[in-house]
């Protein structure tokens, strides 16, 4: 990742064609260590093209990708049984609210 963005960085300070050297520079003036299979290997796939197309086309790729927490399918019987947990749970805590006021307002009242 660090090296992506390390061309990333060449290219919008104005280096359109940024060489190994160009990125190694940039990560050592920062303390990071350069791989160079890594560089080598992302200089190799972005070789003519175009960055704002790279940007783009990665976009559509990252659409594809689910994200989000893990979802639990639930069978029809275990739905309703939570929408029946849940419903229970808020009258509690109405209860509880509508407790607290009436405690508040015998204080006060």
């Amino acid at each position: 990742m660090k090296v992506i963005a390390t061309y990333l960085l060449a290219v919008l300070g104005g280096n359109t064609n940024p060489t190994a050297e160009d990125l190694k520079a940039i990560l050592s003036s920062v303390g990071a260590e350069a791989d160079n299979s890594k560089i080598e290997l992302l200089l190799s796939q972005v070789k003519g093209k175009d960055l704002t197309e790279l940007i783009a086309a990665g976009r559509e790729m990252l659409a594809s990708v689910p994200s989000g927490g893990g979802v639990v399918v639930a069978s029809g019987g275990a739905t309703a049984a939570m929408a029946e947990k849940e419903e229970e749970e808020k009258k509690v805590e109405d209860k509880e609210e509508s407790d607290e006021e009436d405690f508040v307002l015998d204080i006060f009242g």
